[in-house]
């Protein structure tokens, strides 16, 4: 067993709320690709509402258009390999016909003890990380990873 395991989130600002037409695909698609998640090789836990098997009804930084997905994995190539493949690389690919287009990052990653879970709130202080400091081993993208340890947030030094 080991120490740390990946957590990671994703959020994502939707187009058309989510029970209209245009978002019938991605809709239909969560529990297939949910599915697969859950028997992927490496998978750990992924964020559920306490009304569903999926976090649709939840949201990230108090915007009702924001929606989260959080999951943790074994490792960096354990959830790669899941989200380059099947249905969820497909779903990915059509991200912008669901949700906008933005600059600032939606998507990061960090080292968790083995065991703990994630909160909204904790992902959210992770992600702002990223997006005031960059990849840091407190919160990393794909391209630019970490090892597991001890990670605390950056903090900005007076020039």
């Amino acid at each position: 067993m080991t120490a740390h395991e990946l957590a990671q989130v994703n959020i994502a600002r939707l187009k058309f709320p989510l029970d209209s037409a245009e978002m019938k695909p991605f809709v239909d698609a969560l529990d297939p690709v949910n599915a697969v998640a859950d028997e992927a090789d490496g998978f750990i836990w992924r964020l559920k509402s306490a009304y569903g098997d999926d976090a649709t009804d939840l949201r990230a930084f108090d915007d009702d258009w924001m929606l989260v997905n959080m999951s943790v994995w074994r490792d960096v190539n354990a959830l790669t390999a899941f989200m380059y493949q099947g249905q969820h690389r497909q779903m990915m690919s059509r991200r912008y016909e669901f949700f906008e287009r933005v600059d600032e990052a939606m998507a990061t990653m960090w080292w968790v003890l083995a065991g703990h879970r994630p909160t909204v709130e904790e992902a959210e202080q992770r992600l702002l990380h990223l997006r005031e400091h960059g990849p840091t081993p407190y919160a990393f993208t794909l391209p630019t990873t970490f090892p597991a340890g001890t990670a605390a947030p950056a903090v900005r030094t007076a020039s």
